[in-house]
């Protein structure tokens, strides 16, 4: 079995050949009822986006996101926005033929397009951002969009309180399809590295950035993830 962490301890690692080959089954194995969050999020886009939307994705590398609401969407187009050239192609390859509906932008949030967008989308990503970064990512992404368009976020969110973390950690490593010894260790990894905030902050950092009507429609141990709208 190929080494799997549930928390890349470095985002050197999204560079590095072998966790970029590794990252859709890893992803898989670590991510409760990722499929299923997959489908959640196109369901909750096309409530309001139109046939043919333009869709914001906000760290996009690997493409399992991309892939998947393409399937569901035959008619979106998307821009694809991450850090890592390394991931971008990962997610180049597992796009297929649906590559032609996505443009790719190396960088953050600062690189995307003004848009505006029809939705936008950031699956497994802020917890890598410190609280202020997140602020300004999550603010730049409201000022794209559309009114009305929904911004749909799911990510690490737990207390940061010990015991109320630690058990929480402890129920997540244990679902993890990983070996043991790993899983300590990576939940040692995301205490130390991870800028893991509360569901009760990430809400006020949705709400302050001006999306409105903030549902929590995902939860799967230590993640949560979260719908809200520029109405």
């Amino acid at each position: 079995m190929k080494d799997q962490t549930l928390v890349p301890e470095s985002p050197a690692l999204f560079s590095d050949p072998a966790s970029v080959s590794s990252y859709a089954d890893r992803t898989l194995r670590i991510v409760p009822g990722l499929r299923d969050l997959h489908k959640m999020v196109g369901l909750l886009i096309a409530e309001r986006a139109p046939a043919d939307a333009r869709v914001l994705v906000l760290g996009a590398g690997g493409g399992l996101e991309l892939k998947a609401l393409a399937d569901m969407q035959h008619a979106w187009r998307f821009d694809a926005v991450d850090p890592s050239p390394e991931m971008l192609q990962l997610a180049k390859v597992s796009l297929g033929t649906a590559c032609s509906r996505v443009t790719f932008h190396e960088g953050t949030i600062d690189r995307a397009p003004d848009g505006p967008f029809d939705a936008a989308v950031c699956l497994l990503t802020l917890h890598f951002l410190a609280e202020e970064e997140r602020r300004h990512t999550v603010k730049e992404v409201f000022r794209r969009l559309h009114p009305g368009a929904p911004f749909v976020v799911a990510h690490h969110s737990f207390s940061s309180h010990p015991p109320e973390r630690d058990k929480w950690l402890a129920r997540y490593a244990a679902f993890a399809d990983i070996p043991r010894a790993q899983a300590e260790s990576s939940t040692k990894a995301m205490k130390e590295r991870l800028n893991v905030l509360s569901p009760e902050k990430d809400v006020a950092i949705l709400s302050d950035a001006g999306l409105r009507n903030i549902e929590q429609f995902y939860a799967g141990f230590t993640f949560k993830g979260w719908v809200g709208y520029k109405d």
